[in-house]
């Protein structure tokens, strides 16, 4: 018998240096062996600058090889990574760039002006540094920053797992094989999605590390996305329901231009996806889209694939490999199939801590099992179906939006004497911002008004944030102990748009 393939992305790399590796937007390719040149000069810059094992690098960086070089990197040498959503303002990245304690900071040159004193790009910290792998290797670890219900995001931290590399690599092929059908080989994987997403940065990852050959796209633009399809023989993606629903708006002789035939794989995920618009891109691409649900805490908890969720439209699957489920009441009591509760999940890959945080650990979790924080009911062969987001939330073309924050922005300007932030449905995006807005005394309710909120946003929130629709209210409904009842707001609001 023959030995093994080489498994992982740097023993890929050094045994096929010249299996395609990253093809960018702008048609630059990089081999294997190219890759993992530059990764192994990122470590050894990365030492250089004084990190060790267990401190935090920060990136804010565009889709292309430099995010992917330093996610890279850091795995090899032990760091914390943390991706930075560069659509944040200033005031926001340093937050975040301050709460992890970032040690060294990446930043593109064209955001350079969020982040001073950053490290202009990888390649200066390549510079003069050897192509050979670093000494010690050891795995290291990516920390997403998700928002909680206070509105301040928080790093989700897990383990370092304190081996090289490589040995985790049989568990990650292992369970995307039974979850997605991903398997080693010569495939290739668009990344559609920015890559301070968790799912996007995590997919990228597990793409090389299979040895696929990984097409990066900057944005997401539709046509685009489907010509690179046809153009490199895409076999996986991934996409969130807002993609796919403007996939469907293509007219018709746009969509039948493009050859998909090579598509196997398309996962989706981030947010619910309307049964019909699923049914459609299937009957368009064929059964292969295939879903999980999860959260940065808990990874990919649930997944169903193609021909189930034909069979069950709606369901979001049974739970994932290592994992467990309950629906809970209110009163913490297991309740039987078919009826709602709060959805809690446990897992054998190992807890999760939210970074300088241990009461909102503490909070999220009953026991060893994690609430996501959702609604829903198993049926009676274990299929997940969700009734609701969590009450607050707003998830808008897959990035999830808090209302505390943007409450708490509006209610800084001195024309606003109280707030409510709710999701309103829309038929693309899943939600659409919706502020209501209760006057100050002397305050005029308008456009005037609405167009200087908007500007007083405007350097405090990055923009997907920003309120697509303001209302005006002479009052807003609260509980008797002050508390804003955006449940009540909520309700008002969407019958008055049913009634019209």
């Amino acid at each position: 018998m023959g030995a093994d393939p080489p498994s992982g992305f740097y023993a890929i790399a050094a045994a096929d240096p010249d299996r395609p590796a990253l093809i960018d937007d702008d048609g630059t390719r990089h081999t294997y062996g190219e890759l993992l040149a530059l990764v192994h000069q990122v470590s050894h810059g990365l030492r250089a600058r004084g990190l060790g094992t267990g401190d935090v690098v920060a990136g804010v960086l565009p889709n292309g090889v430099e995010a992917v070089v330093l996610l890279m990197a850091t795995g090899q040498i032990g760091l914390y990574y943390v991706p930075v959503n560069w659509h944040l303002t200033e005031p926001e990245i340093a937050y975040i760039l301050a709460d992890c304690d970032a040690k060294l900071v990446v930043a593109a040159p064209e955001y350079a002006g969020k982040v001073p004193g950053a490290e202009p790009g990888v390649r200066g910290l390549a510079e003069g540094q050897p192509t050979t792998a670093p000494a010690g290797r050891t795995a290291g670890a990516v920390m997403w920053y998700t928002s909680g219900t206070t509105g301040f995001p928080k790093g989700v931290r897990r383990a370092l797992p304190g081996t090289e590399p490589e040995a985790i690599v049989p568990l990650y092929t292992w369970f995307l094989g039974e979850v997605v059908d991903l398997t080693p080989g010569d495939d290739v994987h668009l990344v559609t999605s920015p890559m301070y997403h968790s799912a996007p940065c995590a997919h990228t990852q597990f793409a090389l590390h299979l040895g696929h050959t990984v097409v990066i796209t900057r944005r997401f633009d539709p046509e685009h996305v489907l010509d690179l399809v046809e153009r490199h023989r895409v076999t996986n993606a991934m996409m969130v329901p807002t993609m796919l629903h403007r996939m469907l708006r293509l007219p018709r002789q746009v969509r039948e231009r493009y050859d998909v035939s090579s598509l196997r794989q398309v996962i989706h995920t981030a947010a619910a996806c309307p049964v019909e618009v699923k049914r459609q891109i299937m009957d368009w691409w064929g059964p292969v889209l295939y879903e999980y649900y999860g959260s940065t805490e808990s990874t990919i908890a649930f997944a169903v694939k193609p021909h189930d969720w034909l069979a069950r439209p709606g369901t979001v699957g049974r739970p994932a490999p290592t994992f467990e489920a309950r629906i809970l009441d209110e009163d913490g009591r297991e309740v039987p199939p078919g009826e709602p509760g709060l959805i809690y999940v446990k897992s054998g890959l190992g807890r999760f801590e939210y970074h300088k945080d241990p009461a909102k650990t503490a909070a999220s979790m009953r026991g060893e099992w994690y609430a996501p924080g959702d609604i829903g009911y198993l049926d009676e062969d274990g299929f997940l179906f969700l009734c609701d987001r969590r009450t607050d939330l707003i998830v808008s073309g897959g990035v999830n939006i808090y209302p505390a924050e943007i409450e708490a922005v509006l209610l800084d300007h001195p024309a606003v004497a109280d707030v409510a932030v709710i999701g309103a449905p829309d038929e693309e995006w899943g939600h659409t911002v919706v502020a209501i807005v209760q006057p100050a005394g002397g305050a005029e309710p308008g456009p005037e008004l609405t167009a200087e909120l908007l500007a007083h946003c405007a350097p405090r929130l990055a923009r997907f944030k920003h309120p697509r629709t303001v209302v005006y209210r002479d009052s807003l409904p609260r509980t008797p102990t002050g508390k804003l009842s955006r449940s009540r707001v909520r309700e008002a609001y969407l019958a008055g748009l049913a009634g019209r």
